[in-house]
């Protein structure tokens, strides 16, 4: 790959610089600190450390799976099966450990069969994903649709529908209840994980090819990038992402859960579209899904603080994906 289309594919991650674009990227930062004080002025809870720090760690997991979004979405895909690939991770995670325990193994064995068994098989979602999409040529949303019911077959199957007891102690106590130099063990990993997926992003061939993939698919075929593997790469670190996202979250609960996947899919789209995120591929980065991520956070937080109805939330979730697209659209159309 030459310098000049390793520059191309740089300059394709970052906003063109135009009048007023500094108004435009303070705008989200803007309307968290309105979000965050409008809440407080209904509850002051809203404001108190404890519910911060609760903001802060909620962040962390659905940065995660913002940022896995974020990766697929750069190329003009998208990950359906992101929730369902949770659950089907936080199962199996929770049942190689728990069979590991029963035979014996000590428990250093266990969490390692535990890890394995969990990267495993959000790898192999991944995979089915990219193979599908990549080299069958599916649309994202029909394989990943397809995959995302998959996933929760054999979520449902493997617990017969039930939470799945037996992970250990010292697994909890690593991923959640443990922290780095007094910052809890989900933020670390986290901030750790964001800072090695910017450098990817930023400073390898992969993470700048993504970027010219998403901008022009065309011009990275004829360039001589390897556009069908780079793809099968990229929904594999989504689901390798997603993986570590739900190994967090099983260590939270305490046991392997076959719906903690929930509506993550959504949230996690969510988040990456409402920080910048563009769905029509080529800008957007561990940055803005972090900022997306902590938006729908702290609007999560404060509808359940102030008592609104989850059924309601789910209507202003889905609003808040629709509006995040036409806003994308919008900066599109004034830069033609």
């Amino acid at each position: 790959m030459s310098d000049l289309e390793l520059s191309v594919a740089k300059d394709t991650g970052r906003a063109k610089q135009v009048p007023g674009q500094w108004f435009a990227r303070a705008m989200l930062p803007i309307a968290l600190m309105v979000l965050l004080l409008g809440f407080a002025a209904v509850d002051r809870g809203v404001l108190s450390p404890a519910n911060l720090l609760n903001i802060a760690q909620q962040t962390s997991y659905l940065a995660l799976f913002a940022m896995a979004q974020t990766v697929v979405i750069l190329t003009r895909g998208f990950d359906l099966a992101l929730g369902p690939t949770v659950s089907a991770v936080s199962v199996g995670t929770a049942l190689a450990m728990a069979g590991a325990t029963a035979a014996g193994y000590d428990t250093g064995s266990v969490l390692l069969a535990g890890l394995g068994a969990g990267f495993g098989l959000g790898i192999a979602c991944g995979l089915f994903n990219g193979v599908v999409v990549a080299l069958l040529g599916v649309s994202p949303f029909v394989a990943t649709l397809g995959s995302y019911n998959i996933a929760i077959g054999v979520a449902t199957t493997l617990s017969s529908g039930r939470p799945v007891q037996g992970v250990p102690e010292l697994f909890s106590q690593i991923f959640y209840g443990g922290n780095v130099f007094g910052v809890p063990a989900a933020i670390a990993i986290t901030v750790a994980v964001g800072i090695l997926l910017q450098l990817i992003l930023a400073r390898t061939v992969f993470g700048r090819s993504l970027y010219i993939i998403g901008t022009n698919p065309r011009a990275a075929a004829v360039a001589g990038l390897p556009v069908k593997r780079i793809l099968v790469a990229t929904y594999v670190l989504c689901s390798a992402l997603a993986a570590l996202g739900a190994i967090m979250m099983t260590a939270r609960t305490g046991s392997g859960e076959p719906n903690l996947g929930g509506s993550l899919s959504l949230q996690a789209i969510a988040g990456a579209v409402v920080g910048g995120t563009s769905l029509a591929g080529g800008r957007g980065g561990v940055g803005t899904a972090v900022l997306g991520a902590l938006f729908v956070t702290i609007l999560s937080n404060g509808m359940n603080l102030t008592r609104i109805d989850g059924y309601v939330q789910m209507v202003v979730l889905g609003a808040i994906v629709i509006i995040g697209v036409l806003l994308d659209r919008l900066r599109l159309e004034g830069r033609q």
